[in-house]
């Protein structure tokens, strides 16, 4: 599926070629895309956000720095013993020394904690979702194009994964695996159980594909499988796979949140928003604010993505599956 408003046209009306005969992608077709997704402002919002939490993410350190405080610094003055380790002054603490308050008992920067958990969380998301989107796209591609056994054993494969009770697996693999890095290990786990879905759609796209015209023309100009497959059917199921992508990263973004809720995922003193949810569950009656600032980080990552997920799911791939 190409991205365009119109085809560029060669001598007489016909396409211009691109590749190997394969209909050209239109160099405006970015720039539509662009101006579309901007043009919305639930949209724009959206990108925006999500550009703030990727920019929060890759200063964390810097921003740590310029607020004062490392993630795992202990403030004894900042809590009140007297009072079960309650932060002091009002909203959690929040002061010019620290300006998002402190975790309970421990004083902790809520801010440096809160920029740090951003920089986990969504490293493990992109992660992850790389890993799902290359190797649902590699299997997808190989089992449309190739077709015959190569779609069977894959499309088996597809349908074994995806009848395995991802999250109870995945507890299970983090609560066993003690002394592995837990990033690199949560993010190898969601990524095994997240690529079967997006093989199946451009596996649906390469089925549809590798008849068409610009295909054969390549295969009979003595272009290899290889070449046809990156340069041809890669290229027109794009649209699909960048929607899809996208989509992806909300739900990953929660996966990790849940796993560190529960215990299983990263470990402190390495912040993480589930995890700063889940021990904050403990303070949301004397202490809301230690509850809601990481709540709300979470909440606007999983809204942001799935708005501009959406956007560019109706702009690349506006028939979504449909008929």
């Amino acid at each position: 599926m190409r991205i365009a408003d119109a085809p560029d046209t060669g001598p007489g009306g016909a396409p211009a070629p691109g590749g190997d005969g394969a209909p050209a992608l239109p160099a405006t077709g970015r720039r539509t895309t662009w101006r579309r997704l901007w043009g919305d402002p639930g949209s724009r919002a959206a990108l925006t956000a999500a550009a703030l939490l990727v920019l929060i993410a890759l200063t964390a350190p810097l921003l740590s720095r310029l607020g004062g405080w490392s993630p795992t610094a202990f403030d004894a003055n900042a809590v009140d013993p007297y009072l079960g380790g309650l932060p002091r002054g009002a909203l959690g603490g929040i002061s010019a020394e620290h300006w998002l308050g402190v975790e309970p008992v421990t004083g902790r920067d809520l801010f440096a904690r809160v920029v740090h958990g951003a920089q986990v969380s969504l490293l493990i998301a992109f992660a992850a979702t790389a890993i799902v989107v290359v190797t649902g796209t590699a299997a997808g591609i190989a089992a449309g194009y190739f077709g015959g056994r190569v779609d069977t054993v894959l499309s088996r494969l597809m349908d074994l994964t995806m009848s395995f009770p991802s999250l109870i697996f995945m507890i299970a693999m983090m609560s066993v695996a003690q002394d592995v890095n837990r990033v690199v290990l949560m993010t190898v786990v969601i990524g095994v159980f997240g690529w079967p879905g997006i093989a199946r759609v451009v596996r649906a796209e390469a089925l549809s594909l590798r008849h068409r015209e610009f295909v054969e023309a390549a295969r009979a100009c003595g272009s290899g499988p290889w070449r046809i497959l990156t340069r041809e059917v890669l290229p027109s199921v794009s649209g699909p796979v960048i929607a899809y992508t996208t989509l992806l990263i909300p739900g990953m973004i929660s996966t990790e949140a849940a796993l560190s809720f529960l215990g299983v995922g990263v470990r402190p003193p390495t912040p993480s928003w589930g995890q700063m949810i889940a021990e904050a569950v403990a303070y949301y009656e004397t202490d809301p604010l230690y509850f809601v600032v990481p709540s709300v980080f979470l909440f606007v990552a999983v809204l942001a993505f799935t708005v501009l997920g959406d956007a560019l799911r109706d702009i690349l791939d506006p028939q979504g599956g449909r008929p």
